[in-house]
């Protein structure tokens, strides 16, 4: 430095001390610089103290000569001492040249630059805030230096700093907050802890309303908390804590929409992630939790972008056990927030809800939904859905229908998606079937084909809700007025033809009609229902063997097992693969025969005392006839002992098979089954059943030597001698057959059908096997 230059009005002996590389002779300038300048105050002279400021900063601390740069800083320390209370009219001059020493090379004028900058701020102490951003910024730097020295400079500065601020009721928070958002998404450790550590701070200052501003540092809160640091995360999670506290306490101040992306976000992490990330989905999905709860009805517009985090984590094991828990709260939460008043259409909605004055306020929020789905069409996080401010007019409350359905639809077709995913999906839907039946009838076409799908489900439960879903949109009185639920509107390739006689007993959107009179209307999509589970049915023959019985038996609870059988028997009575349609009567037969949830259908058709009830035999007898032994099976049921004689002797002209006398044996040891206790007790009254005895020897010679013979021989044995068991009042009543008062039935025209049906079996198993005579009988067995 030039010591010949004036620097006046410091003496030579000042200038030359601040030069000198002696800490102790700075130390000395310093106290003289704080002499002359307290002079100068005692004059009021401040343009000279502006001079001394401005020769300290521009001369010394700004210089190229290290030694003159911690002069300069010690003198600038020597100033704000003396001016005292008066230092806050020239801090500007003083903090920022002091500023700029914190970005030099040399740790140890950085340290200096420390010590200044602490002695200018305890002196001023509150006339300091106007200039808090820059010493922020400063600070923010100097807690992530290396030096150990430094960085124990700048902590007790934090202090005081934070002391400061705490204790004055005019820190600018407008203004601080861009700063700090910028800030808080440093990567270094220390900056972190430094951030973390200052918006603890400003957030327990009672006059500083932290919570207004979490929308813009949120995001930055969570990736510190993903931090590799215990201590950090732990701070942070305290922060959170404490800012969550505060929600709970105001809610109507909270701006739930502003922050509803950001916790979507973080509480989807994926699966390869490491365990510092699961802390983040925690912490998320129990913000979310506390937003659907406080916010109610509000976030039903926005439920599809929840809905989007939370289903995956219903899935988690137990290693992710409170995620899960909190996930399925979440959705617990979000599903009792659909009610029936959902299912309205907006205008009458509206009309109900909204005062003529409020048109402007009405096209404002259509505005704002509007802006929304043009935002969630765009693609990447496009399908999250946002939060709007807490409103107390619940007009402005529209469920976003399209959105979730969008949701759980892509759920159900992503193979990866979990059990419990799968189940919560479908029991969303059941829900909103429930709810809002009007308007999911409008995606149930879209909807369809993957319900029918999930049926080959590994799961059981799965199958179960799924099966849930299908009857309720087949039974929902919503079907019934639907004019888009045609059944012509889906792919036809995953349908059955519809016979033309069957065709003309279903009325497209309304109810079915001439299924039987006593049985519930199902609409439209029953019908549609029960062809494509058949066609599944035939095209997944191993979903037939290991699921069809268990399918069949939950439809007949859920719906009428009435409407069941007759529709699947009037699709199957035109079914042109006639394997299938004997592998389905054969079935449908055992279910019919052996399943405690066909009781009342069997005691219906076990007197055919009604018109409905011959009307229900004569439609399962015709399509019953594509599995001999199954129709004879449904004689014995409805007691007619005498159509069944007749049709066994028609066995003599069939191709017995060994899968035909299988199904001969099963029948057997069906009639040892408590199913057919009455027909073993009507074997005591001989004189009154004799075609009941000859259709069982009529079986029994059909039979080969085997355990079934022995059983059925057995049984035939025990049956009594006529004459012995005759009473008094059998001899005066001439001998025949009893039978049930019933309508008429057609038996004859029934053989013929059985003639018919069977002549079509024989001719496609001819052209399968290629053989063009009757086949060899003799069979080894």
């Amino acid at each position: 430095m030039n010591t010949e230059k004036d620097f006046s009005p410091l003496t030579p002996n000042i200038v030359r001390a601040l030069n000198d590389k002696l800490y102790e002779k700075r130390k000395v300038a310093a106290l003289e610089i704080e002499k002359l300048v307290r002079e100068f105050v005692a004059q009021n002279n401040s343009a000279q103290i502006r001079h001394v400021i401005q020769i300290l900063a521009a001369e010394f601390a700004l210089s190229q000569h290290p030694h003159s740069r911690k002069g300069g800083l010690i003198g600038l320390a020597a100033c704000s001492i003396a001016l005292g209370k008066d230092s806050g009219l020239y801090l500007k001059e003083l903090i920022d040249p002091v500023l700029t020493c914190f970005n030099d090379s040399d740790s140890r004028l950085r340290y200096y630059a420390c010590e200044a900058l602490y002695n200018i701020v305890k002196v001023a102490r509150g006339a300091v805030l106007p200039h808090f951003n820059v010493l922020f910024d400063g600070l923010s730097k100097l807690a992530a230096d290396p030096d150990p020295n430094v960085k124990s400079g700048s902590e007790l500065l934090d202090r005081l700093l934070k002391d400061i601020v705490t204790e004055s009721n005019k820190f600018d928070l407008v203004a601080f907050v861009p700063l700090l958002r910028e800030r808080i998404y440093s990567n270094n450790q220390y900056a972190r802890q430094f951030i973390i550590s200052w918006i603890h701070v400003l957030e327990s200052v009672p006059d500083i309303n932290l919570l207004d501003y979490l929308p813009e540092i949120l995001d930055g809160l969570f990736q510190i908390l993903g931090d590799s640091s215990k201590e950090i995360r732990r701070m942070c999670e305290v922060v959170l804590g404490e800012f969550l506290k505060e929600i709970k306490k105001n809610p109507s101040s909270v701006k739930f929409a502003e922050m509803a992306n950001i916790l979507v976000i973080h509480c989807q992490v994926s699966d390869e992630s490491k365990s510092t990330n699961d802390l983040i989905q925690l912490t998320a999905m129990t913000w979310m939790r506390e937003f659907i709860q406080l916010a109610g009805r509000v976030v039903l517009p926005y439920s599809s972008g929840i809905l989007t985090a939370v289903l995956p984590c219903l899935s988690y094991d137990d290693r992710k056990k409170s995620t899960k828990e909190v996930a399925s709260a979440c959705n617990h939460s979000l599903m009792k927030l659909v009610t029936p008043e959902d299912d309205e259409d907006d205008e009458e909605s509206q009309t109900k809800s909204s005062p003529p004055s409020d048109d402007a306020s009405s096209k404002k929020e259509g505005d704002l939904n509007d802006s929304l789905n043009e935002s969630q069409e765009s693609g990447g996080f496009s399908n999250i859905s946002f939060f709007t401010p807490a409103s107390s007019d619940r007009s402005a409350v529209t469920l976003d229908l399209d959105g979730i359905v969008q949701v759980l639809d892509r759920h159900l077709h992503d193979s990866s998606t979990g059990m419990m995913t799968r189940i919560a999906v479908l029991k969303w839907l059941y829900h909103l079937y429930i709810k809002t039946p009007r308007k999911m009838f409008k995606h149930t076409d879209s909807l369809f084909p993957m319900l029918l799908k999930t049926l080959s489900d590994e799961s059981d439960e799965v199958i179960l809700k799924d099966l849930e879903v299908l009857a309720e949109i087949a039974s929902s009185p919503a079907g019934q007025t639907d004019t888009s639920g045609s059944c012509d509107t889906s792919d036809t390739k995953s349908e059955l033809h519809i016979p033309g006689g069957v065709r003309d007993k279903v009325v497209v959107g309304a109810k079915m009609a001439d299924l039987s009179p006593s049985t519930p209307s199902m609409n439209s999509y029953f019908y549609k229902f029960m062809i494509n589970l058949l066609k599944r049915f035939s095209i997944e023959r191993k979903l037939l063997e290991m699921r069809g019985v268990f399918i069949i038996r939950q439809l007949c609870l859920l719906l009428h097992a009435e409407n069941i059988f007759h529709s699947m028997a009037d699709i199957l009575l035109k079914e042109e693969d006639l394997k299938f349609a004997s592998t389905m009567v054969q079935t449908l037969n055992t279910i019919l025969l052996t399943s405690a949830e066909l009781f009342q259908l069997r005691n219906q058709l076990k007197d055919l005392r009604t018109q409905e009830s011959c009307a229900l035999f004569c439609c399962l007898y015709r399509s019953w006839c594509h599995n001999p032994v199954a129709t004879v099976s449904l004689c014995f049921l409805t007691q007619n002992y005498h159509h069944a004689y007749d049709l066994i002797q028609k066995f003599g002209d069939l191709e017995v098979t060994v899968d035909f006398l299988m199904e001969v044996d099963k029948l057997v040891q069906l009639i040892e089954s408590p199913i057919f206790t009455y027909l073993r007790l009507q074997l005591l009254d001989v004189e009154h059943n004799p075609y009941l005895i000859k259709a069982l020897y009529g079986l029994l010679m059909l039979l080969p030597q085997s355990q079934a013979f022995q059983l059925l021989s057995h049984r035939l044995s025990c049956v009594p001698n006529p004459e012995l068991m005759r009473t008094v009042e059998d001899i005066k009543v001439p001998v025949k057959e009893k039978r049930p008062a019933q309508p008429h039935i057609d038996y004859s025209d029934l053989l013929q059908h059985f003639d018919r049906v069977q002549s079509k079996h024989l001719e496609a198993r001819h052209q399968r096997t290629g053989r063009s005579e009757h086949p060899d009988r003799k069979l080894m067995l």
